[in-house]
């Protein structure tokens, strides 16, 4: 599929879960709506009851980390939540930058948007703002944001070059961001790269771990680091829809896994851009 059918897909698929429940949402990549009903959302969430800030209206249950436990976010930060869904993420770094801080939530689902703005409403926060917008194009200054954080989007990114250069131009120099992500060990069926359901599950357009973390690099990051890994079990009904027996039997043994990872990376101090801005 072109990158802009499935950007589509995506924005289909999450806009109809932002009308249902939590556990709709966990049921399925999509709810209630019935496609992908063998991918359980929960393999890949995580408990966010512990957390400061955390609003049960504003979980959905589509994270696959917590990537704000790494992320360093401090006191009076601006922070920027890369597809903030209903605003869980947001709401959690809300609690640790204070009345001084500011953060913005990225979006380019309506529905999504108009449940996190009604989220904020009920929480009365003055400095928590949603916005619509593309990862891959922005409509945010350069330089702007102390901290980057984003849960499991990324991997629905088609162009994840183009994304981490954009999260390279809006940070401050010296800022960094923290993700957490699905990527891939080994290589999938190219039955399942093919799939537009597993995409929007976050599966087909994760790619290989290695590669994701080269980008990073490459896009000028320092310090990368990995600070958290889990490897994301996938039904067996769901495998062998998608495998032939010798690629079913690489998931067994190891030479192919779907794992969940939290990584962050530094803007260089003193530079605002690279040649890819």
């Amino acid at each position: 599929m072109e990158n802009k059918d499935l950007k589509q897909v995506v924005k289909e698929k999450y806009g109809e879960i932002a009308k249902q429940s939590k556990e709709q949402a966990e049921s399925s990549c999509c709810g209630s709506i019935g496609c992908c009903s063998t991918l359980d959302y929960k393999v890949f969430s995580e408990n966010y009851q512990d957390q400061e800030g955390y609003s049960p209206d504003a979980d959905l249950g589509l994270g696959c980390g917590i990537p704000t436990q790494f992320a360093g976010i401090r006191k009076g930060d601006s922070v920027l939540d890369l597809g903030s869904g209903a605003g869980n993420d947001c709401f959690v770094a809300r609690a640790i930058v204070g009345d001084s801080g500011q953060v913005t939530g990225l979006d380019f689902t309506d529905g999504m948007l108009v449940k996190a703005s009604d989220n904020n409403k009920k929480l009365g926060y003055s400095n928590v703002e949603f916005v619509k917008g593309d990862i891959e194009e922005m409509p945010l200054p350069d330089n702007q944001y102390d901290v980057v954080i984003s849960n499991c989007v990324l991997n629905l990114v088609p162009d994840k070059k183009k994304a981490f250069g954009e999260i390279y131009r809006v940070l401050k120099p010296g800022g960094h961001f923290c993700v957490s992500d699905v990527v891939i060990k080994g290589v999938l069926s190219e039955k399942m790269k093919k799939d537009a359901e597993l995409y929007a599950g976050c599966v087909s357009g994760a790619c290989e771990m290695n590669e994701y973390l080269k980008i990073v690099e490459n896009t000028g990051f320092v310090n990368v680091q990995v600070h958290k890994q889990k490897e994301i079990k996938l039904p067996e009904t769901l495998l062998s829809g998608y495998n032939d027996p010798k690629q079913l039997k690489a998931y067994y043994t190891g030479d192919t896994g779907i794992f969940s990872i939290t990584v962050s990376a530094d803007k260089p101090s003193g530079f605002s851009c690279v040649g890819i801005c």
